[in-house]
């Protein structure tokens, strides 16, 4: 019973202070390792600082993108495997920071919950530390909102933010054309999209998060939350040597409606869908809902994360960095005259 002698507290209303306390001193250690130049100020301040003129910039451009890891959240929070989904929310912002041909620089992040449980959310900042790491950006700063009555117990959210910087004149995409090459680096599995339609699929199937995986040595649970490949690091390197013209992040949409985001009006593509193996993840989703093929395409990568449209002359080098890179690669298809994407051959 409360201690008449005391007056009601903020703890008592459900938020304890010292638990985010506990949390901002667990993750500096993290956040510290993600440091890079041009950072000023970091965590406990109101604010982030971050010099333009100490990263190596001229004349820069700033390039900012925002994003969240969706419903996959669901099965994180439904089998305690939370490692990771930091790193998708890093990666889902930017990669797509990465196709307008900026750099990341910094990143903040956005968690919510209900009640602070500091090991947890400890885990999901640890893992935004490793893909800002990954990424060459800087985990600068973020906000952690325990909010009693907004999210039922042991549910929470996750938004990120991304700021790059590149070069003036130096955007993405520039001059793609007739005759280009598709370069489709392969994914990690579904990413970070079209995963209300995969718990859907697994209510279906009646298996459940703890069963053998059909197609990996592993839980479904665990197969289903491999978080989201990085293709940063390898796609400037990409951009630096020349020949890329555009890069497309093949997310919500699938192939179907991010490539044609980076061609210039009137110009399309030939896709060649024998070109790349279905990944076995895509093999069951398909088969466990008989989904159509036009229905897989537009909802899930399919197995190739990035596209890169590549001069024909640059296709044979730009390959060979990629998978310098650690990529693996895939020759697609061409930039085609005649506005929408053309499908050749079959998933398999």
């Amino acid at each position: 019973m409360k201690d008449p002698q005391k007056g009601i507290s903020y703890a008592d209303a459900g938020v304890d202070i010292d638990a985010g306390n506990t949390l901002v001193d667990r993750i500096k250690p993290a956040a510290k390792r993600t440091e890079r130049p041009g950072v000023m100020a970091g965590l406990g301040g109101f604010g982030a600082l971050f010099d333009l003129k100490a990263a190596g910039y001229l004349d820069p451009v700033l390039v900012a993108a925002t994003d969240g890891v969706g419903t996959k959240l669901r099965i994180a929070i439904d089998t305690g495997l939370v490692d990771g989904v930091g790193i998708d929310l890093v990666a889902m912002c930017v990669n797509d920071l990465v196709c307008q041909g900026a750099e990341p620089l910094f990143f903040l992040d956005y968690f919510a919950t209900g009640k602070l449980e500091t090991e947890r959310a400890a885990r999901i900042i640890e893992g935004i530390a490793v893909g800002c790491k990954r990424s060459g950006a800087a985990l600068i700063g973020g906000e952690t909102a325990e909010m009693p009555g907004m999210y039922p117990a042991g549910d929470f959210d996750l938004a990120g933010f991304a700021v790059g910087a590149m070069e003036r004149g130096r955007a993405l995409p520039d001059g793609v054309a007739e005759g280009d090459v598709l370069l489709g680096l392969a994914s990690d599995g579904v990413h970070s999209n079209g995963y209300s339609l995969v718990r859907k699929l697994v209510e279906v199937s009646g298996l459940g998060w703890d069963a053998d995986c059909p197609w990996a040595d592993a839980t479904l649970g665990a197969a289903l939350l491999m978080p989201t490949r990085l293709y940063v690091k390898s796609a400037l390197s990409a951009v630096r040597l020349g020949g890329v013209h555009a890069l497309a992040h093949i997310t919500g949409g699938g192939l179907t409606e991010n490539l044609p985001r980076v061609l210039p009006q009137g110009l399309g593509a030939d896709i060649d869908l024998s070109a790349w193996p279905l990944p076995g993840v895509f093999g069951w989703l398909r088969q466990t809902g008989d989904m159509e093929e036009a229905e897989l395409l537009k909802t899930f990568n399919c197995g190739i994360g990035m596209i890169a449209v590549v001069g024909a002359a640059e296709a044979g080098a730009l390959t060979e960095l990629f998978e310098q890179q650690g990529e693996t690669v895939f020759h697609i298809g061409r930039v085609t005259e005649g506005a929408g994407i053309r499908y050749t051959g079959a998933l398999a």
